[in-house]
């Protein structure tokens, strides 16, 4: 009986140990999710129906889950501070009305703090579909972040360094004629961005950017291209929702090539190594779009090498790197692969 005794003690010690491992994994980590439009069923690409946003609202209420105010993550993360495990961000684009009159509503009620990315010519032009200016100093003085999104969500990709740096400084303006200071988050238009656009945001004066590539922040991440999980109708349900909210860091470095830009000519090839203390890599999966999943070579124990049998397409493309753990969350990581217009 003593030995049995023995045996269950040990066997429960390193339970103990894996649940403490997974929760230090996660306390430097968090889930941003984006969203667009609100009850808006015309443009369901980027709209949320209002029974699958209360849905979401109901799951991070009811669950094992910490909403924090996107700057609070940020700051966390940048500074090397804990988080809480499960810790969650909120972040919605372009302004629209619905936001104003469907979303803050739920999210006010909800106690749920959340950032608005804003381009500033779309509200300059008294749109009936967005926000006024009234209505963004109201949210902001009730606590919503407001963060850029360039004047005109412009391709910035494509649009060269010059008129990035003049979008950027002009938007910086307006929201300091509208709202007394200039926003220290920034969203990339599209989530398109480069080394060179990166080098634009940073020296704007902002303090992190985000792009919509798909995975979890955690302190491997580039402070100035930060990923989000993109919900829409078509990928809003509440299983994938538990799932991304659930989902942990794929801790990276090494990431081959920096840039974010390639060519048509080639298929690519994409490395990254893996924190070393990420078991089970046979359990990784990559996914490149219009390709689906791809070859993996493994070279030593953590250098990952992706190998897609195609070029890419022209414009946006992204690739997704997922694996199970033994506690039955999945580790995320993403990137954009972005083809220039000839």
């Amino acid at each position: 009986m003593r030995r049995r005794g023995r045996t269950v003690l040990a066997a429960a010690l390193v339970a103990v140990g894996s649940l403490a491992s997974a929760a230090a994994m996660a306390a430097d980590s968090a889930v941003i999710l984006m969203y667009h439009r609100f009850g808006e069923t015309e443009y369901p690409s980027t709209n949320i129906s209002l029974q699958q946003f209360e849905e979401h609202i109901a799951e991070l209420k009811s669950g094992p889950y910490t909403v924090l105010p996107v700057p609070e993550i940020v700051a966390a993360v940048r500074d090397g501070k804990p988080l809480p495990d499960r810790t969650v961000g909120i972040t919605i684009d372009d302004a629209y009305r619905s936001i104003y009159t469907e979303a803050w509503p739920r999210l006010k009620a909800a106690g749920l703090p959340f950032t608005i990315f804003v381009s500033t010519e779309a509200i300059d032009k008294h749109l009936e579909a967005l926000m006024t200016w009234d209505q963004l100093r109201e949210l902001n003085r009730q606590g919503v972040t407001i963060g850029g999104h360039t004047v005109s969500h412009l391709h910035m990709v494509e649009a060269g360094e010059e008129r990035d740096r003049k979008e950027l400084m002009e938007s910086n303006a307006r929201f300091t004629d509208e709202l007394g200071r200039p926003p220290t988050l920034f969203a990339y238009p599209y989530g398109e961005a480069t080394l060179a656009t990166e080098r634009a945001a940073r020296e704007a004066g902002y303090v992190a950017a985000f792009g919509q590539h798909s995975g979890v922040m955690d302190k491997t991440s580039d402070m100035f291209f930060l990923p989000r999980f993109a919900l829409n109708e078509n990928f809003g349900g509440l299983a994938r929702f538990k799932l991304v909210i659930n989902a942990l860091a794929l801790p990276v470095r090494e990431v081959t090539p920096a840039d974010s830009i390639f060519s048509s000519k080639t298929p690519p090839i994409l490395g990254f190594t893996v924190a070393e203390d990420i078991a089970n890599l046979d359990r990784l999966t990559c996914f490149v779009s219009d390709e689906g999943r791809v070859p993996i070579e493994r070279l030593g124990k953590f250098r990952i090498e992706v190998r897609p049998h195609r070029t890419l397409p022209e414009g946006r493309s992204r690739m997704n790197c997922t694996m199970p753990t033994d506690g039955g969350r999945w580790r995320w990581w993403g990137r954009l692969l972005y083809v220039p217009k000839p």
